[in-house]
């Protein structure tokens, strides 16, 4: 008889945060138990705009949706004073970062790549065979929005960035990212948590579209509004190359539950104004508590979570939190470039982040 096999065992890491069952098993509870701080997530939703629009939405579900999501790319594109064809809605961002390899496939370009980078970029990457030209990001004066980067020479005809970058939180100003549009034939930037930047601090590029048919910017809904189980995001981009990624994929990529919930959520001005009322004095407030913990460094960052230096190996420590808090913090070995001297959390509520503190002091101290 074939036995199954243990797909939840510590030395299983997962290689994206929020993996609840994996940490589950090791903390023996329920995943519903555990605190997590792994999953960079807005704590104060999903909105209840959005509840009470998928409510409204499940009559839909007897019906496909619209092939060309109509209502949900105008609600996009008057969100970013956009024309709709610019706007290609997706199954969370991740899919929609699939078929931007496959432009970049396509070219027959190598892509220059920030490095340390999110997971997802080198699984898409890969699958299209697109040769990978790391470039390393200093890990000092993070959080400097005036300090120049040293951009590579474009020895590739593509790059791809995030901004903020995930996971150490810089914030990139427009005028390190601009000179990039000249330099490459394709730029994409995966712009997934500059919804937590206030608006008169955000760093986006996306006015740049109409003057710069070689620039795709990525957004995700699902961070900002609390939203990771439904998947959704979205594309702006030149209208031909949006058409050419439609051809490439399924129908029916965003369900309807989905498309009402976006529809709701970039409509809720009163959401937003309260999540850039609360993060920037909470993330500071559990920056100076980090900071204040023996063998700890935390790095300032611009969206909702903080890259921590330790001197405690961050599996270690990981470990010790969840059996003995249940508590989920995020450490950064799959980033080859951090390794155990690193672990990043979500900035959550200011008990949840007291919680957090508590356990790390003791998490420390074994």
């Amino acid at each position: 008889m074939i036995q199954p096999s243990s797909t939840h065992t510590p030395s299983n890491r997962p290689v994206h945060g929020g993996n609840l069952a994996w940490a589950a098993a090791i903390a023996d509870c329920s995943p519903d138990s555990l605190l997590d701080f792994s999953a960079s997530i807005n704590p104060l939703g999903p909105p209840g705009s959005v509840v009470q629009a998928m409510t409204e939405a499940l009559g839909q579900l007897r019906h496909y949706p619209d092939p060309g999501y109509g209502d949900l790319r105008h609600a996009l594109a008057c969100h970013h004073q956009l024309p709709a064809d610019w706007v290609l809605p997706g199954n969370g961002a991740a899919e929609l970062l699939t078929w931007a390899a496959r432009d970049l496939a396509a070219a027959g370009t190598a892509c220059h790549l920030l490095t340390p980078a999110f997971g997802d970029y080198g699984r898409a990457l890969a699958a299209f065979d697109v040769a990978v030209r790391p470039w390393p990001l200093s890990l000092e004066g993070i959080g400097s929005l005036d300090r120049a980067a040293s951009w590579p020479e474009p020895k590739a005809t593509s790059i791809l960035i995030n901004n903020p970058h995930n996971p150490t939180g810089r914030l990139f100003a427009l005028a390190e990212l601009e000179p990039l549009l000249e330099q490459f034939a394709t730029v994409i930037v995966d712009e997934a948590f500059m919804d937590f930047v206030p608006p008169d601090q955000q760093q986006s590029l996306i006015r740049h579209l109409g003057h710069h048919p070689n620039l795709v910017v990525l957004r995700s809904l699902t961070k900002f509004y609390t939203l990771p189980g439904l998947r959704i995001g979205y594309a702006l981009g030149h209208p031909d190359r949006l058409r050419r990624w439609q051809r490439w994929r399924d129908p029916w990529p965003v369900n309807a539950l989905a498309a009402a919930a976006a529809i709701a959520a970039v409509g809720d001005t009163a959401f937003q104004t309260r999540t850039w009322e609360w993060l920037p004095p909470t993330r500071e407030t559990l920056l100076n508590g980090l900071q204040a913990i023996a063998g700890l460094s935390p790095l300032l960052g611009a969206a909702n979570y903080l890259l921590v230096k330790t001197t405690t190996p961050a599996p270690l420590l990981q470990e010790r939190l969840l059996r003995r808090h249940q508590v989920l913090i995020r450490d950064c070995v799959s980033f080859a470039e951090l390794g155990a001297n690193y672990f990043r959390v979500a900035v959550r509520t200011e008990a949840e982040n007291d919680r957090l503190l508590t356990a790390l002091h003791q998490g420390i101290a074994v």
